[in-house]
């Protein structure tokens, strides 16, 4: 397990076990990509409001997830999306999802230029241009690059399959860097972004819960 995972993995325990340190540890570490997606799902106006809500699922249900670093985030991702769909539900409007899995059965192809491309494009700047992308392909792109969670723990979140989340994906990165070539003023926003992330083998991991401790906002 890599650096980053280890710490993130050890401090998610250490919350279980309630280390108030260590969930704020957790917030830190994934609250800034976590409110990207929500961003994508609801727009800037509302997302502190329902990423707010997501937190505070976590923090209830913390001591009934089981997992490493990876499987955290694809949990939270699922809070996130679900708490950000109810909203949405509430406000009576529904989200612009663009097409369906059925058209998504093309392969990427195996050099992936558009992924090299987008390696380098800053969040600030990517949110813009995302939003221009379906809602598909914009959920597939945060997901997999910003969120850094691999093809099987992105389907699971989005209830598809990998192999079409890994095309919607591919297809925003190329569209992102189609309309990166279109306007010379974003290439300002090169800068770092991981690449998608592949699945790997996991061995299995348990926690287990000693303590319970309530958790608010406030407390991050």
């Amino acid at each position: 397990m890599l650096g980053d995972d280890a710490e993130l993995t050890a401090a998610v325990r250490a919350a279980q076990d309630g280390d108030e340190t260590a969930f704020r540890t957790v917030y830190r570490a994934v609250h800034p990509r976590l409110l990207t997606y929500v961003r994508t799902l609801v727009g800037e106006p509302d997302a502190e409001d329902v990423a707010s809500e997501a937190w505070l699922q976590i923090a209830r249900d913390l001591e009934r997830f089981d997992g490493d670093a990876d499987r955290f985030r694809g949990w939270a991702a699922r809070i996130a999306r679900n708490r950000a769909l109810d909203h949405i539900r509430m406000r009576g409007r529904r989200p612009v999802i663009g097409g369906d899995e059925t058209e998504l059965t093309g392969k990427p192809a195996d050099s992936d230029t558009a992924g090299e491309a987008l390696e380098a494009l800053a969040t600030d700047g990517t949110l813009s241009l995302i939003a221009r992308l379906p809602q598909d392909q914009a959920e597939a792109v945060v997901l997999r690059v910003v969120f850094g969670l691999d093809a099987k723990s992105a389907a699971d979140t989005l209830g598809k399959r990998p192999g079409a989340v890994r095309t919607a994906a591919h297809r925003g990165l190329k569209r992102l860097a189609e309309l990166l070539g279109d306007d010379p003023e974003s290439t300002g926003a090169l800068d770092a972004l991981p690449p998608q992330r592949e699945p790997r083998r996991r061995a299995a991991t348990s926690a287990t819960v000693t303590h319970t401790r309530a958790r608010t906002q406030k407390d991050m």
